[in-house]
């Protein structure tokens, strides 16, 4: 008895190809030629003309054949859907070896690519190593390339640490003022607790930036000149206003993405700089000109691959300091603007930052809702601190205190948690209340107070007892607040309202 080569059932009326010898029900054969001019099996260039009748009963008579009303019929119409369906697995058991060779060699070619890529990687590095030991032997300093290398940027590349001149500017500026903040107390006339309790709206300044898209996302108000402060926006605009004349003296351009964070750079004896960062990837620096009173662009800082996240002036006043979403934080100096010092990238994005007071510490929120402290001096992590048992979230906002013992930080989308750095341990936790997403977390310059920025408005916290002594609830959701010159006014951003609280009268 024989069995077909397709559907493997005895053939009604069997056929045999004359080149590969093999037995088929002539029905799928034909229908099979027809679709695919090939032998099944073989794959040789098959024709009807080359199947072979097996005449295996001569002299009986073909039958009738029957009517579509009949039961015959009916099951003439089941074998063909039978055929059909077993020419159709056959047709996809050949595609299934097929794909399957191709998978496998795919992965060879991807295993092939990889050991190759590795192989160039290790060669670089060793040219690399080759190429900076002849120059450490022959004196000369080492430049980044221009060429396309992903892990170099336009302005340098990942560094060990910063450079010895550096580290000893930022170990006398730590012994300075780690030293003085010691016996400093705060002024006699600093607010106080109950001043704090009696805050009343004073001042609102509406209509700030464009109406499209519309929002003011950053704030920071100058020092020098307590009337004057710098806006970001959703407009990619960069706003220097002065509260005393409620004129605009800056509008800076430059960003093609919202401005995440701005800054001002006021020390004696230097111009003052606007700085700015932005979702755009880049950093943007402007100088105020003497002769002309205007504020000129002085540099534009594109050396991280990731939205910026970050961004402060260190205590040194030469330095700026900027985190990314690309897993890397930069220094930069603000004499020259050249880079000089990024990191190595961290398992995490960084999605905020803050400076130590005394600036040897960068502390770093992450999405995974740990914050990283790096030691500035040598780039390593001092410490990771982790809220206990709680659902994973951004740290999108960190505070150190002025004595530089605390640092303030959300250990939930809705509380904020004071962590001690002595014992690197949150000693306490304040809940705002589920419908509170937190935005900003700042310390007063007198580590006296403690504000919360959020969805509903803010909240001052009086720190050590912890009692909550003021709620601004004005305008609604509030992006970002700032402290008032001596503390004695809150400061804070609601749609394109910059907003002030102080003492009544």
């Amino acid at each position: 008895m024989f069995f077909c080569a397709i559907s493997g059932e005895v053939p009604q009326d069997p056929v045999i190809s004359s080149k590969s010898g093999n037995l088929y029900e002539r029905r799928l054969i034909v229908k099979y030629i027809t679709e695919n001019g090939t032998d099944p099996i073989t794959g040789e260039k098959l024709e009807e003309s080359d199947l072979i009748a097996v005449k295996a009963s001569p002299n009986s008579a073909a039958p009738r054949p029957p009517t579509h009303s009949s039961i015959p019929a009916l099951l003439q119409t089941l074998a063909n859907e039978w055929d059909a369906m077993a020419l159709e697995v056959f047709s996809l058991k050949q595609q299934n070896l097929n794909l399957r060779q191709e998978l496998s060699y795919a992965l060879y070619a991807q295993d092939a690519g990889t050991r190759v890529v590795a192989r160039l990687i290790r060669e670089r590095d060793a040219a690399r190593e080759a190429l900076s030991n002849v120059q450490a032997t022959i004196g000369v300093a080492t430049s980044a390339p221009s060429g396309g290398d992903v892990e170099m940027t336009d302005e340098g590349t990942s560094e060990e640490a910063l450079p010895a001149e550096v580290v000893a500017k930022i170990d006398e500026t730590h012994q300075a003022l780690s030293s003085a903040r010691k016996k400093r107390k705060p002024p006699a006339d600093y607010t106080s607790v109950a001043d704090v309790k009696t805050f009343t709206s004073k001042h609102t300044i509406p209509s700030l930036h464009s109406a499209s898209p519309s929002g003011i996302t950053s704030l920071a108000i100058s020092h020098a000149n307590p009337s004057q402060f710098l806006t970001g926006g959703n407009d990619k605009i960069v706003q220097l206003y002065d509260r005393s004349t409620d004129k605009v003296l800056a509008s800076l351009k430059g960003h093609t993405k919202k401005v995440n964070h701005v800054a001002f750079r006021e020390h004696d004896g230097e111009p003052t700089l606007l700085l700015s960062a932005g979702a755009d990837k880049i950093a943007k620096v402007w100088s105020h000109d003497s002769a002309s009173g205007e504020y000129v662009p002085k540099s534009t800082i594109r050396t991280h691959k990731g939205e910026l996240t970050g961004l402060a002036v260190h205590p040194t006043s030469t330095f700026l300091m900027i985190s990314s979403a690309d897993k890397t934080y930069s220094v930069h100096d603000l004499t020259n603007f050249n880079q000089i010092f990024r990191s190595a990238p961290s398992e995490d994005a960084f999605a905020s930052m803050a400076i130590h007071p005394d600036g040897t510490l960068l502390a770093l929120g992450t999405p995974s809702s740990t914050i990283q402290i790096y030691d500035i001096r040598s780039g390593a992590i001092a410490a990771t601190l982790s809220p206990e048992n709680s659902t994973p979230f951004t740290v999108n906002t960190l505070s150190f205190s002025e004595n530089g013992y605390h640092l303030l930080a959300p250990n939930s989308l809705s509380s904020v948690a004071i962590w001690d750095l002595r014992k690197q341990k949150a000693t306490q936790s304040l809940p705002l209340g589920d419908d509170f997403k937190v935005n900003k977390v700042l310390y007063d310059a007198s580590a006296q107070f403690l504000g919360v920025a959020g969805s509903l408005g803010a909240r001052i916290f009086a720190h050590k007892t912890w009692e909550e002594l003021l709620k601004l609830e004005d305008g609604g959701d509030m992006l970002d607040l700032a402290f008032g010159e001596q503390g004695k006014e809150m400061w804070g951003i609601t749609g394109r309202e910059v907003r002030i609280w102080g003492l009544p009268g």
